[in-house]
């Protein structure tokens, strides 16, 4: 009788401590184990960033962000300025190969610029991942806009309001930065491939203005006084056209002229919206990109191996902006990126 009752009350404790066990776990909480893998594979580890520029919003965004996760997650970042030249750039780019860092983020100038050194990062086994500006030569990623789909975009914008019937003339003008950068190249190459559909429209000028506001500027009063009845205006960039739209306002012709353009969807280009420098934005939003470098970022550091052969690309959506469809938060400000 007193074994069966000391068997009866082991019973109980034990069954008593097997009932408390997911109580006890509850209070304490759980480890997340895929949590630990995941910043241990990230601890450690180093990034350079090589930007094109830090003088624009749009940079400087990505850089914030970049540097809030590199935190957060346990690796460096370095961040190298070629501050618009493509000489200071290549000596950057040469000396971060030499370093060996886990991961170069490489804004290109041109298609061209970096081309040979980036085989030569993949030669000596470093990462490249290329942000916002493509080159023709193949790294491990590509991450940024799609350039022509957003000149497919801004050619349909064009096409609304220019073509036979629709505006006041089928005339437009073109707007470039550089003849040899990727943004110009294969966004005039989606606008031409909407205006395609379009024929009766002409492009009455198409000119370079080194990504200057002035140039722009004055580019456009010329050719607003050889074609008073211009309908349009096809910009690669909204910082450049600002002066654009202040050529069109000088000569009396805003809400006349269509003016379309992209940017990376900062405040300021809203406020052009708003007051009629710009018609149409089409905006590669800083936010939707930061996000989408970061995420790159990681991934390519938890891999053991290059990927040259087979590249990471990823495009995030733009949208296009206009009067109609503007509202708080359709652009982003410093603030917004805390």
């Amino acid at each position: 009788m007193k074994q069966a009752k000391k068997l009866a009350g082991a019973l109980a404790l034990a069954l008593g401590a097997t009932l408390c066990a997911p109580a006890l776990a509850q209070d304490a909480g759980i480890d997340n184990q895929n949590r630990n893998a995941y910043l241990a594979s990230l601890k450690g580890k180093r990034v350079v960033f090589i930007a094109m520029t830090m003088q624009v919003d749009m940079t400087n965004a990505w850089a914030r962000m970049m540097q809030r996760q590199a935190k957060e997650l346990g690796y460096t970042l370095d961040i190298r300025d070629a501050n618009w030249s493509t000489e200071v750039g290549s000596r950057a780019l040469t000396t971060a190969i030499a370093e060996k860092p886990d991961l170069i983020v490489l804004q290109n100038a041109d298609v061209q610029a970096y081309a040979r050194l980036i085989k030569q990062a993949a030669d000596a086994k470093v990462k490249v991942l290329q942000l916002n500006m493509e080159s023709l030569q193949k790294s491990d990623g590509y991450v940024g806009a799609d350039w022509v789909g957003i000149g497919y975009a801004a050619g349909q914008e064009l096409a609304q309001r220019c073509a036979a019937g629709k505006g006041r003339s089928t005339k437009v003008q073109v707007l470039m930065g550089a003849p040899t950068s990727a943004v110009d190249l294969f966004q005039v190459f989606g606008m031409r491939k909407a205006l395609a559909e379009h024929p009766e429209i002409k492009i009455v000028s198409q000119q370079t203005t080194n990504y200057d506001a002035n140039k722009a500027r004055s580019i456009t009063a010329s050719v607003l006084q050889q074609h008073p009845d211009l309908c349009g205006s096809f910009g690669i960039w909204d910082a450049m056209d600002a002066g654009t739209g202040a050529a069109i306002k000088e000569a009396g012709q805003q809400g006349k002229v269509f003016v379309v353009t992209s940017g990376a969807g900062a405040e300021t280009s809203c406020q052009k919206v708003k007051d009629g420098t710009f018609s149409a934005l089409v905006a590669y939003d800083s936010r939707v990109h930061g996000a989408a470098i970061n995420t790159m970022v990681a991934n390519m550091l938890r891999l053991a191996q290059p990927t040259v052969a087979n590249p990471m690309v990823y495009y995030p959506p733009s949208r296009v902006i206009t009067k109609d469809n503007l509202r708080p938060g359709s652009c982003w400000g410093v603030e917004d990126l805390l």
